[in-house]
């Protein structure tokens, strides 16, 4: 018995399929330079620094946790619930959606996204600035300010009930400026 899941072990690593255990997920503390790595979680309370790095899966920020990702590729999405701040930037690649929700202050600057770029619920200030989006900008419900300039969007550029409402412009969008977002 002992003979075959040691041949089933060798097996499924030379096929590339991880063994039971194996962790998929890393967690990042510090700073992660020029590594190719499947997810990446930012944990609760921590900092995390990714400088060009890609990520095969999916970055996903913790609680009270701060990501600042410089010239990174990330093949899937970025997604912070309740983070302190989240920073993707000069020249970052995403190939999903970035998702920020119920969290404190944001900057995406300099980004190519494939999908959406959501701003929800956010209590401090919010940037996004030369970005070029295959989807949707939205901001929803945020309360510290928004700069919305200098964006190309194949989707729409939504914003509702921000207090205040978002400044900016500048901003080419192939689909609809809708709401608050109207004169942008």
């Amino acid at each position: 018995m002992k003979a075959v899941s040691v041949s089933l072990m060798v097996i499924a690593m030379l096929l590339g399929i991880p063994a039971a255990g194996t962790a998929e997920e890393r967690k990042c503390r510090g700073t992660i330079r020029s590594k190719t790595l499947v997810n990446v979680k930012v944990p609760v309370g921590a900092s995390c620094t990714l400088k060009s790095v890609k990520v095969k899966g999916t970055v996903k920020v913790g609680r009270n946790a701060r990501l600042e990702a410089i010239r990174v590729r990330v093949v899937g999405k970025v997604q912070a619930e309740n983070a302190r701040q989240v920073i993707v930037r000069a020249g970052s690649k995403v190939g999903g959606s970035i998702q920020i929700v119920q969290g404190r202050k944001a900057r995406i600057k300099g980004t190519t996204v494939n999908g959406d770029i959501l701003f929800d619920d956010q209590r401090r200030a919010l940037l996004a600035r030369r970005n070029v989006l295959g989807g949707s900008l939205q901001a929803f419900q945020n309360s510290g300010g928004i700069r919305i300039r200098g964006n190309r969007i194949d989707g729409n550029l939504q914003c509702k009930e921000n207090r205040p409402p978002p400044r900016g412009g500048n901003n080419r969008v192939q689909g609809n400026k809708e709401d608050q977002c109207s004169r942008l």
